[in-house]
């Protein structure tokens, strides 16, 4: 038997090539009148440098400077939902309708990618990779790759174009 998806989990990280892996999250919904469930981590800062940022900035402004962060990075991912809706669904204007959360979490990005795709149950997990390079790759390795090695559901990579 064939999968039959119905919640599907798009990650961003807000960049402008993250909107060719969303066009992807569109289509598969579009084609499996899935729901779309887009994520976006904001990255914890280090207890170290949090440490050092909090002596320099003063008590409580770094949780505040998180906070306006997550309400931009929201802000941001509704901007750019519309324009590509304008934009790429001019002919399609149900596939808004497949959105159905938009959620901005702090964190560390694939262990909150992995925990939002068990609460969704998630069918599957779409997200762009951006190929930083086999030198950094060896060394750090890369979200998405984490993401594969450590996810029980199947998850689609899609490579940003040159």
């Amino acid at each position: 038997m064939l999968p039959n998806y119905k919640n599907i989990l798009y990650t961003t990280d807000l960049t402008p090539n993250s909107e060719y892996a969303f066009k992807h999250a569109m289509l598969l919904a579009r084609k499996s009148s899935a729901n779309v469930h887009i994520l976006h981590v904001v990255p914890e800062v280090d207890a170290s440098f949090r440490s050092y940022v909090t002596s320099m900035m003063g008590e409580g402004k770094l949780e505040s400077f998180e906070t306006d962060h997550e309400k931009q990075a929201r802000e941001t991912l509704e901007r750019k939902l519309k324009d590509f809706a304008e934009k790429e669904l001019s002919d399609f204007p149900d596939d808004l309708n497949n959105i159905k959360s938009v959620d901005v979490v702090h964190g560390h990005a694939v262990a909150e990618i992995l925990k939002a795709a068990d609460k969704l149950n998630a069918d599957v997990i779409v997200m762009g990779t951006h190929g930083k390079g086999a030198l950094t790759h060896t060394f750090l390795g890369s979200v998405a790759e984490k993401v594969l090695q450590k996810s029980k559901r199947p998850v689609f990579v899609i490579p940003i174009p040159d």
